[in-house]
C-alpha cells in the first residue's frame, strides 16, 4: 500500500517546480520525499542540497541557473553578462559574478567562478532580473556591462570592451542618454567617451 507521502508526490516534477535547478525548500517536500525522487531518476544531486531535475530542458545559460540557485544575491557581470546579452565574441568559462564587498565569497566546485566585489550603486544600479530555466537571476544591463567592462579593462581587456561598445552601437534599439549614464555612474566617462565618439564617426 502507497505510503501517504508517496500518494502525495505527483507523477511529473514540474507539477512541483518549473526550475532546472532546485534545493528541496524550493520544492516544498520532506527529504524522504527527494530521496525517493532521486531513486526514482526524477532528480539528479549536483551537491549537497542541490539537485537538477533529470531530462529537463537545458539552455546556454544553465550555469548562471546554477549559480544564482546557489547564490542568489549574486550579479551575473562583465564576460557572462556579455555573452547573455549576445555582445562580442567572448564566451566564459564559468560564471562572472558581483557580489557585496564585505560578503563571503561564495565556493561552488563544479563552477569556476570569477568574483568582483561592488558596493552601494554597484548592487543596484543597471541591474535587472531574468528568468533563466524557471530561476530569477540578476544580470548587468547592456550599456552597464559595457561601462563595467571599461572599468574592469585590465581584467577583461581593452579589446573586449572596445568589441561590447562597437557592437552595443550597432543595436536597433541602442540609447547613448542610457550608455552616458552607465558611464557616469561607473565613474568611466572620460575613459569610454572617446570610444564612443571615434566609433559613431566612423
Amino acid at each position: 500500500m502507497a505510503t501517504k507521502e508517496a500518494r502525495r508526490l505527483p507523477d511529473s516534477i514540474t507539477d512541483l517546480t518549473d526550475r532546472t535547478v532546485v534545493r528541496p525548500r524550493d520544492l516544498g517536500i520532506s527529504a524522504k520525499a527527494v530521496a525517493r525522487l532521486l531513486r526514482d531518476g526524477r532528480l539528479e544531486r549536483i551537491a549537497h542540497g542541490l539537485y537538477e531535475v533529470a531530462d529537463a530542458d537545458i539552455t546556454q545559460h544553465h550555469t548562471l541557473a546554477q549559480v544564482a540557485t546557489v547564490v542568489p544575491s549574486a550579479i551575473v557581470c562583465l564576460i557572462s553578462a556579455l555573452n547573455f546579452h549576445n555582445l562580442g565574441t567572448q564566451a566564459p568559462h564559468g560564471a562572472w559574478i558581483g557580489i557585496e564587498a564585505r560578503a563571503r565569497k561564495p565556493e561552488i566546485e563544479w563552477v569556476t567562478l570569477r568574483v568582483f566585489r561592488f558596493s552601494g550603486a554597484g548592487m543596484t544600479f543597471g541591474v535587472d532580473t531574468h528568468v533563466i530555466e524557471g530561476v530569477p537571476v540578476k544580470v548587468t544591463s547592456r550599456e552597464r556591462t559595457v561601462a563595467d567592462c571599461f572599468k574592469y579593462r585590465n581584467k577583461v581587456g581593452l579589446d573586449v570592451a572596445i568589441e561590447a561598445l562597437r557592437e552595443y552601437l550597432d543595436l536597433p534599439g541602442r540609447s547613448i542618454d542610457a550608455l552616458t549614464e552607465a558611464s557616469e555612474v561607473r565613474r568611466v566617462y572620460n575613459v569610454m567617451c572617446p570610444y564612443v565618439e571615434a566609433l559613431l564617426a566612423s
